[in-house]
């Protein structure tokens, strides 16, 4: 399923809140940031090309990195990898994410 996932997923959710459900079955309140193609990230052989997110919260949280829940406007994704990046001169009380498709 992950495999059939593109950046266009992701458009609609570009500066609107969305929800990022974590591991432990928490919501996240979230924001996707960024968009980033990544053609040098492929996989040799797949019709997909690389990308990665870049996501924040909306708020304070702990959450590091994990296996999460994201819905996006026509798929649900389960278990997609979504870690942490340091705040570096950014709002430190929020998380700052990055998923990243190969």
């Amino acid at each position: 399923m992950l495999n059939l996932v593109t950046l266009e997923h992701f458009r609609p959710l570009l500066a609107q809140p969305s929800v990022l459900y974590l591991p432990d079955g928490s919501a996240l309140q979230i924001q996707v940031q960024g968009l980033r193609p990544a053609p040098e990230a492929s996989l040799p052989g797949s019709a997909r090309e690389g990308f990665s997110v870049s996501l924040n919260s909306l708020g304070p949280t702990d959450f590091v990195d994990g296996l999460c829940r994201l819905p996006l406007p026509d798929v649900c994704l389960e278990h997609v990898f979504v870690s942490r990046e340091p705040a570096m001169g950014r709002d430190g009380e929020r998380g700052y994410f990055c998923i990243v498709f190969n």
